[in-house]
């Protein structure tokens, strides 16, 4: 299974608007989450493919079954297939993201 990553190709920052609005031209309805500092989400997967944006902080997903880290910045775009086990920690000043599935 394949996990994508796509860098924000731009030097300005998005803004939470534009990427509602990027998600919902891709028949997207997301949602928005926010965890503090240093939070840490055991190994899991998801039954849904999921599409996040990182909007503000950082966040570091692992891949334990392929040994990867995946450190995500403001404007990042990460796409989970489903059923991918994987983990993720909170940079330190926090993170808020938004995130949709796909069925």
């Amino acid at each position: 299974m394949i996990v994508n990553t796509t860098p924000w190709p731009g030097e300005q920052l998005p803004t939470e608007d534009a990427l509602q609005h990027i998600l919902h031209s891709e028949g997207l309805s997301a949602y928005r989450w926010a965890n503090g500092p240093r939070n840490v989400y055991a190994p899991h997967a998801h039954p849904f493919d999921k599409v996040l944006y990182v909007v503000r902080g950082s966040i570091t997903f692992g891949l334990p079954d392929e040994g990867q880290h995946i450190t995500m910045y403001p404007g990042d775009r990460l796409e989970l297939p489903a059923g991918v086990r994987h983990d993720a920690v909170v940079g330190d000043e926090g993170v808020v993201c938004l995130e949709a599935h796909r069925a």
